[in-house]
C-alpha cells in the first residue's frame, strides 16, 4: 500500500477523470510468461485499435515486478536482464544508438530519464561507425525549447539508427508504480500523461524507429478514489491531481539503477573496451 502526497513544486490539474500510458491498462493484453518474480505481457495496438482507443499504434512489452517497491536489490540484475532481452527485440541490428532521458530533472518524480542517462554507458566517437550516445534535453518549461526540437537537430547531425527514449509515465493502478516496466516501438509523446502534450517522438516525426521505455510514477488523485471508494468521480471537484508515492526520490533513482542496466546490457557490444 503507497502513502501519497501531491506535487508541492507543481500541480498539474486536467478536467479528465482517468488517464494512463500503460498499455495494460488501456487494452487487452497476453500474459506470455511467470518465473515467480516477473510477469510478462505482450499488447498489440493495431490502425483500428489505435483509432477507437486514441492510443499510438504499436507493440508494447510490460515486465511487472515488485522488486524495486519491496528493495530487493538482489534481484535487480535479473530483472534488468529480462528487460535487456525485452528491449533486444525491439533495436534489431542498431549500430548507433541515441538515448534520450526525457523529463525534469528538477522534478522528482518526472526525473525518471535524467536519472537514467548519467548511469548510461557512452561510447561515441568520430570513428567510430557504431556506438551509443546520450542526451537529456529537459523540459519546454525550463528551456524554452521542445524536446522534439533539441532531438531532432542532433539526430540529423549524427545520423543514428535508433532512438531510445526514458520517461517517467503515469498509471491507472497504484500497484504498477515503480512495478511495470513498458517498452514500446509506438514512440512516445513527452508530457501525455499529465495533459501537458508536447510534439510526438515517434518513426514519422523524426524519420528513424524510436524505442520509448518507462516506468509509472504517478498516478492520478481520482485513481486513488476510485480504489478507496469504488468511485473514480470527483464530487466537490471536477478537476484532477496527480500524485505520487512519498518515496519517490528513492524508486526513482532504483528505477533508473534497472533500465540503465538494461540499457548498458543491450547495447555492450558496441560499448569501446
Amino acid at each position: 500500500m503507497f502513502n501519497f502526497f501531491v506535487f508541492t513544486n507543481n500541480i498539474f490539474m486536467y478536467k479528465r477523470k482517468i488517464t494512463t500510458d500503460m498499455a495494460l491498462e488501456f487494452c487487452r493484453s497476453k500474459k506470455t510468461g511467470a518465473d515467480g518474480i516477473i510477469k510478462y505481457y505482450e499488447t498489440e495496438v493495431d490502425a483500428r485499435l489505435s483509432k477507437r482507443l486514441g492510443k499510438p499504434e504499436g507493440r508494447y512489452s510490460t515486465l511487472e515486478t515488485s522488486a524495486v517497491v519491496n528493495g530487493e536489490r538482489d534481484v535487480y540484475p535479473r530483472v534488468s536482464d529480462a528487460l535487456s532481452k525485452s528491449l533486444k527485440a525491439y533495436c534489431g541490428d542498431a549500430k548507433r544508438v541515441l538515448a534520450v532521458g526525457l523529463g525534469n530533472p528538477d522534478l522528482t518524480a518526472d526525473a525518471l530519464g535524467d536519472r537514467v542517462f548519467k548511469r548510461l554507458d557512452v561510447s561515441r566517437k568520430y570513428d567510430r561507425d557504431s556506438y551509443v550516445c546520450a542526451i537529456t534535453p529537459n523540459v519546454f518549461g525550463m528551456t524554452g525549447i521542445e524536446s522534439y526540437d533539441v532531438i531532432s537537430a542532433v539526430s540529423s547531425r549524427i545520423s543514428p539508427d535508433l532512438i531510445i527514449a526514458i520517461d517517467a509515465l503515469t498509471a491507472a493502478a497504484s500497484e504498477r508504480i515503480a512495478s511495470a516496466f513498458q517498452i514500446t516501438d509506438s514512440g512516445i509523446t513527452p508530457g501525455s500523461g499529465v495533459f501537458n502534450h508536447r510534439r510526438r517522438l515517434d518513426r514519422s516525426s523524426l524519420g528513424m524507429p524510436v524505442v520509448s521505455v518507462g516506468v509509472p510514477l504517478v498516478v492520478c488523485a481520482s485513481t486513488i478514489a476510485r480504489e478507496t471508494c469504488g468511485s473514480c468521480e470527483h464530487r466537490s471537484a471536477k478537476r484532477d491531481m496527480i500524485v505520487t508515492p512519498k518515496d519517490v526520490d528513492v524508486l526513482v533513482e532504483e528505477c533508473a539503477l534497472v533500465i540503465a542496466d538494461a540499457i548498458n546490457a543491450t547495447f555492450a557490444h558496441l560499448i569501446e573496451k
